[in-house]
This record gives C-alpha cells, sequence and structure tokens, in this order.
C-alpha cells in the first residue's frame, strides 16, 4: 500500500506550486466533497447517455485531477485543510521521518477505505444507488480521518521547527 501514495501523487503530476495552490482550503474540502459525487453521476449517466458517458467520465476526471491547480496559493497556511494537505505531503517525501504510529495510522486508514470503495463499485455497476452513497461515505470517512492525521503530522513536524517541503522559500 505504501507505494500506493507515490503512484498517485506521480498520476496527479504535483509539483510544489500545485501542492501549495492545493492546499488552498477551497481546493481541498471541493476535492474531497466532489470527486466521488461527480464520478458516480458521470458514471451513472450511462443508463441516458450509453456509450456517450465517457464524456462525463473523463470530464469527472479531468476534473479530479485539474482540482489541485484551480485555486490560487492561499495567502496562509493555518486552515486545517492547508495542514492536512501539507501534513500529506510531508508523509509522502519523509514517509521513513514520520512517527512509526503515524505511519501505521495512515496505511490503517487507507485500508480502511477499501470496503467502502468495493461498495461504491459495486453499487455503480448494479446501478444501486443506497451502495453508491452508502460507498462513498464509507469511502470518505476514513480519508476525512486520514486528512486530520496528516494534520497532526504536520503539527509534530512544524513543532520539530523543520522546514515544509515547498514552502521553504516562502518562510
Amino acid at each position: 500500500m505504501s507505494d500506493i501514495y507515490k503512484v498517485t501523487e506521480r498520476l496527479m503530476a504535483m509539483d510544489d506550486a500545485t501542492w501549495r495552490r492545493h492546499a488552498n482550503p477551497w481546493s481541498g474540502w471541493t476535492r474531497l466533497l466532489t470527486a466521488l459525487p461527480l464520478f458516480a453521476l458521470a458514471v451513472w449517466s450511462r443508463v441516458w447517455l450509453g456509450w456517450g458517458a465517457l464524456v462525463p467520465v473523463a470530464l469527472a476526471l479531468a476534473w479530479i485531477w485539474w482540482n489541485p491547480r484551480a485555486f490560487a496559493e492561499p495567502a496562509n497556511f493555518d486552515s486545517w485543510m492547508s495542514r492536512a494537505v501539507l501534513g500529506e505531503r510531508i508523509f509522502l517525501e519523509h514517509r521513513e521521518e514520520v512517527a512509526p504510529g503515524h505511519r501505521m495510522a495512515a496505511r490503517v486508514l487507507s485500508w480502511a477505505s477499501l470496503p467502502g470503495l468495493a461498495v461504491f463499485i459495486w453499487g455503480l455497476y448494479a446501478l444501486w444507488w443506497e451502495g453508491v452513497v452508502f460507498g462513498m461515505l464509507l469511502t470518505a470517512l476514513p480519508k476525512i480521518w486520514f486528512c486530520d492525521r496528516m494534520v497532526w503530522i504536520h503539527a509534530d513536524w512544524t513543532r520539530e521547527g523543520r522546514p515544509v517541503p515547498g514552502l521553504e522559500e516562502r518562510r
């Protein structure tokens, strides 16, 4: 599971500027709140659009990729979501330096979202809207908890006086 973090970061093509823009609370919250619902609606549109549903699916995936770039860099990085995003950056770049308890919690929370993802996918396949909604919730709750753990990592990291990756030149 640990390599999946780096794979997704590479797929998202996240550089320093993109991470700073993604630390805008609008970016973090809109991504968290819209990614799965938009994707679900796009896949569900196959009922109405047939193969034409590939267009909304592509648009939903484009939004997921573009979201970290869609908002300006925040004036400060003090909000909970900003610290969650920066904590994730710390986790990805300095995983071996992060406390073992944080690493284990991140792994457990990542795995904990998989049952929800399975229900979500099954719901989309079977056109079972309750399964889609329940799967989204079961996927999102561990993700929110994961974000909270990233805030904790950020707090520990900055309390030790260590520079946050990508922000060194800003301080």
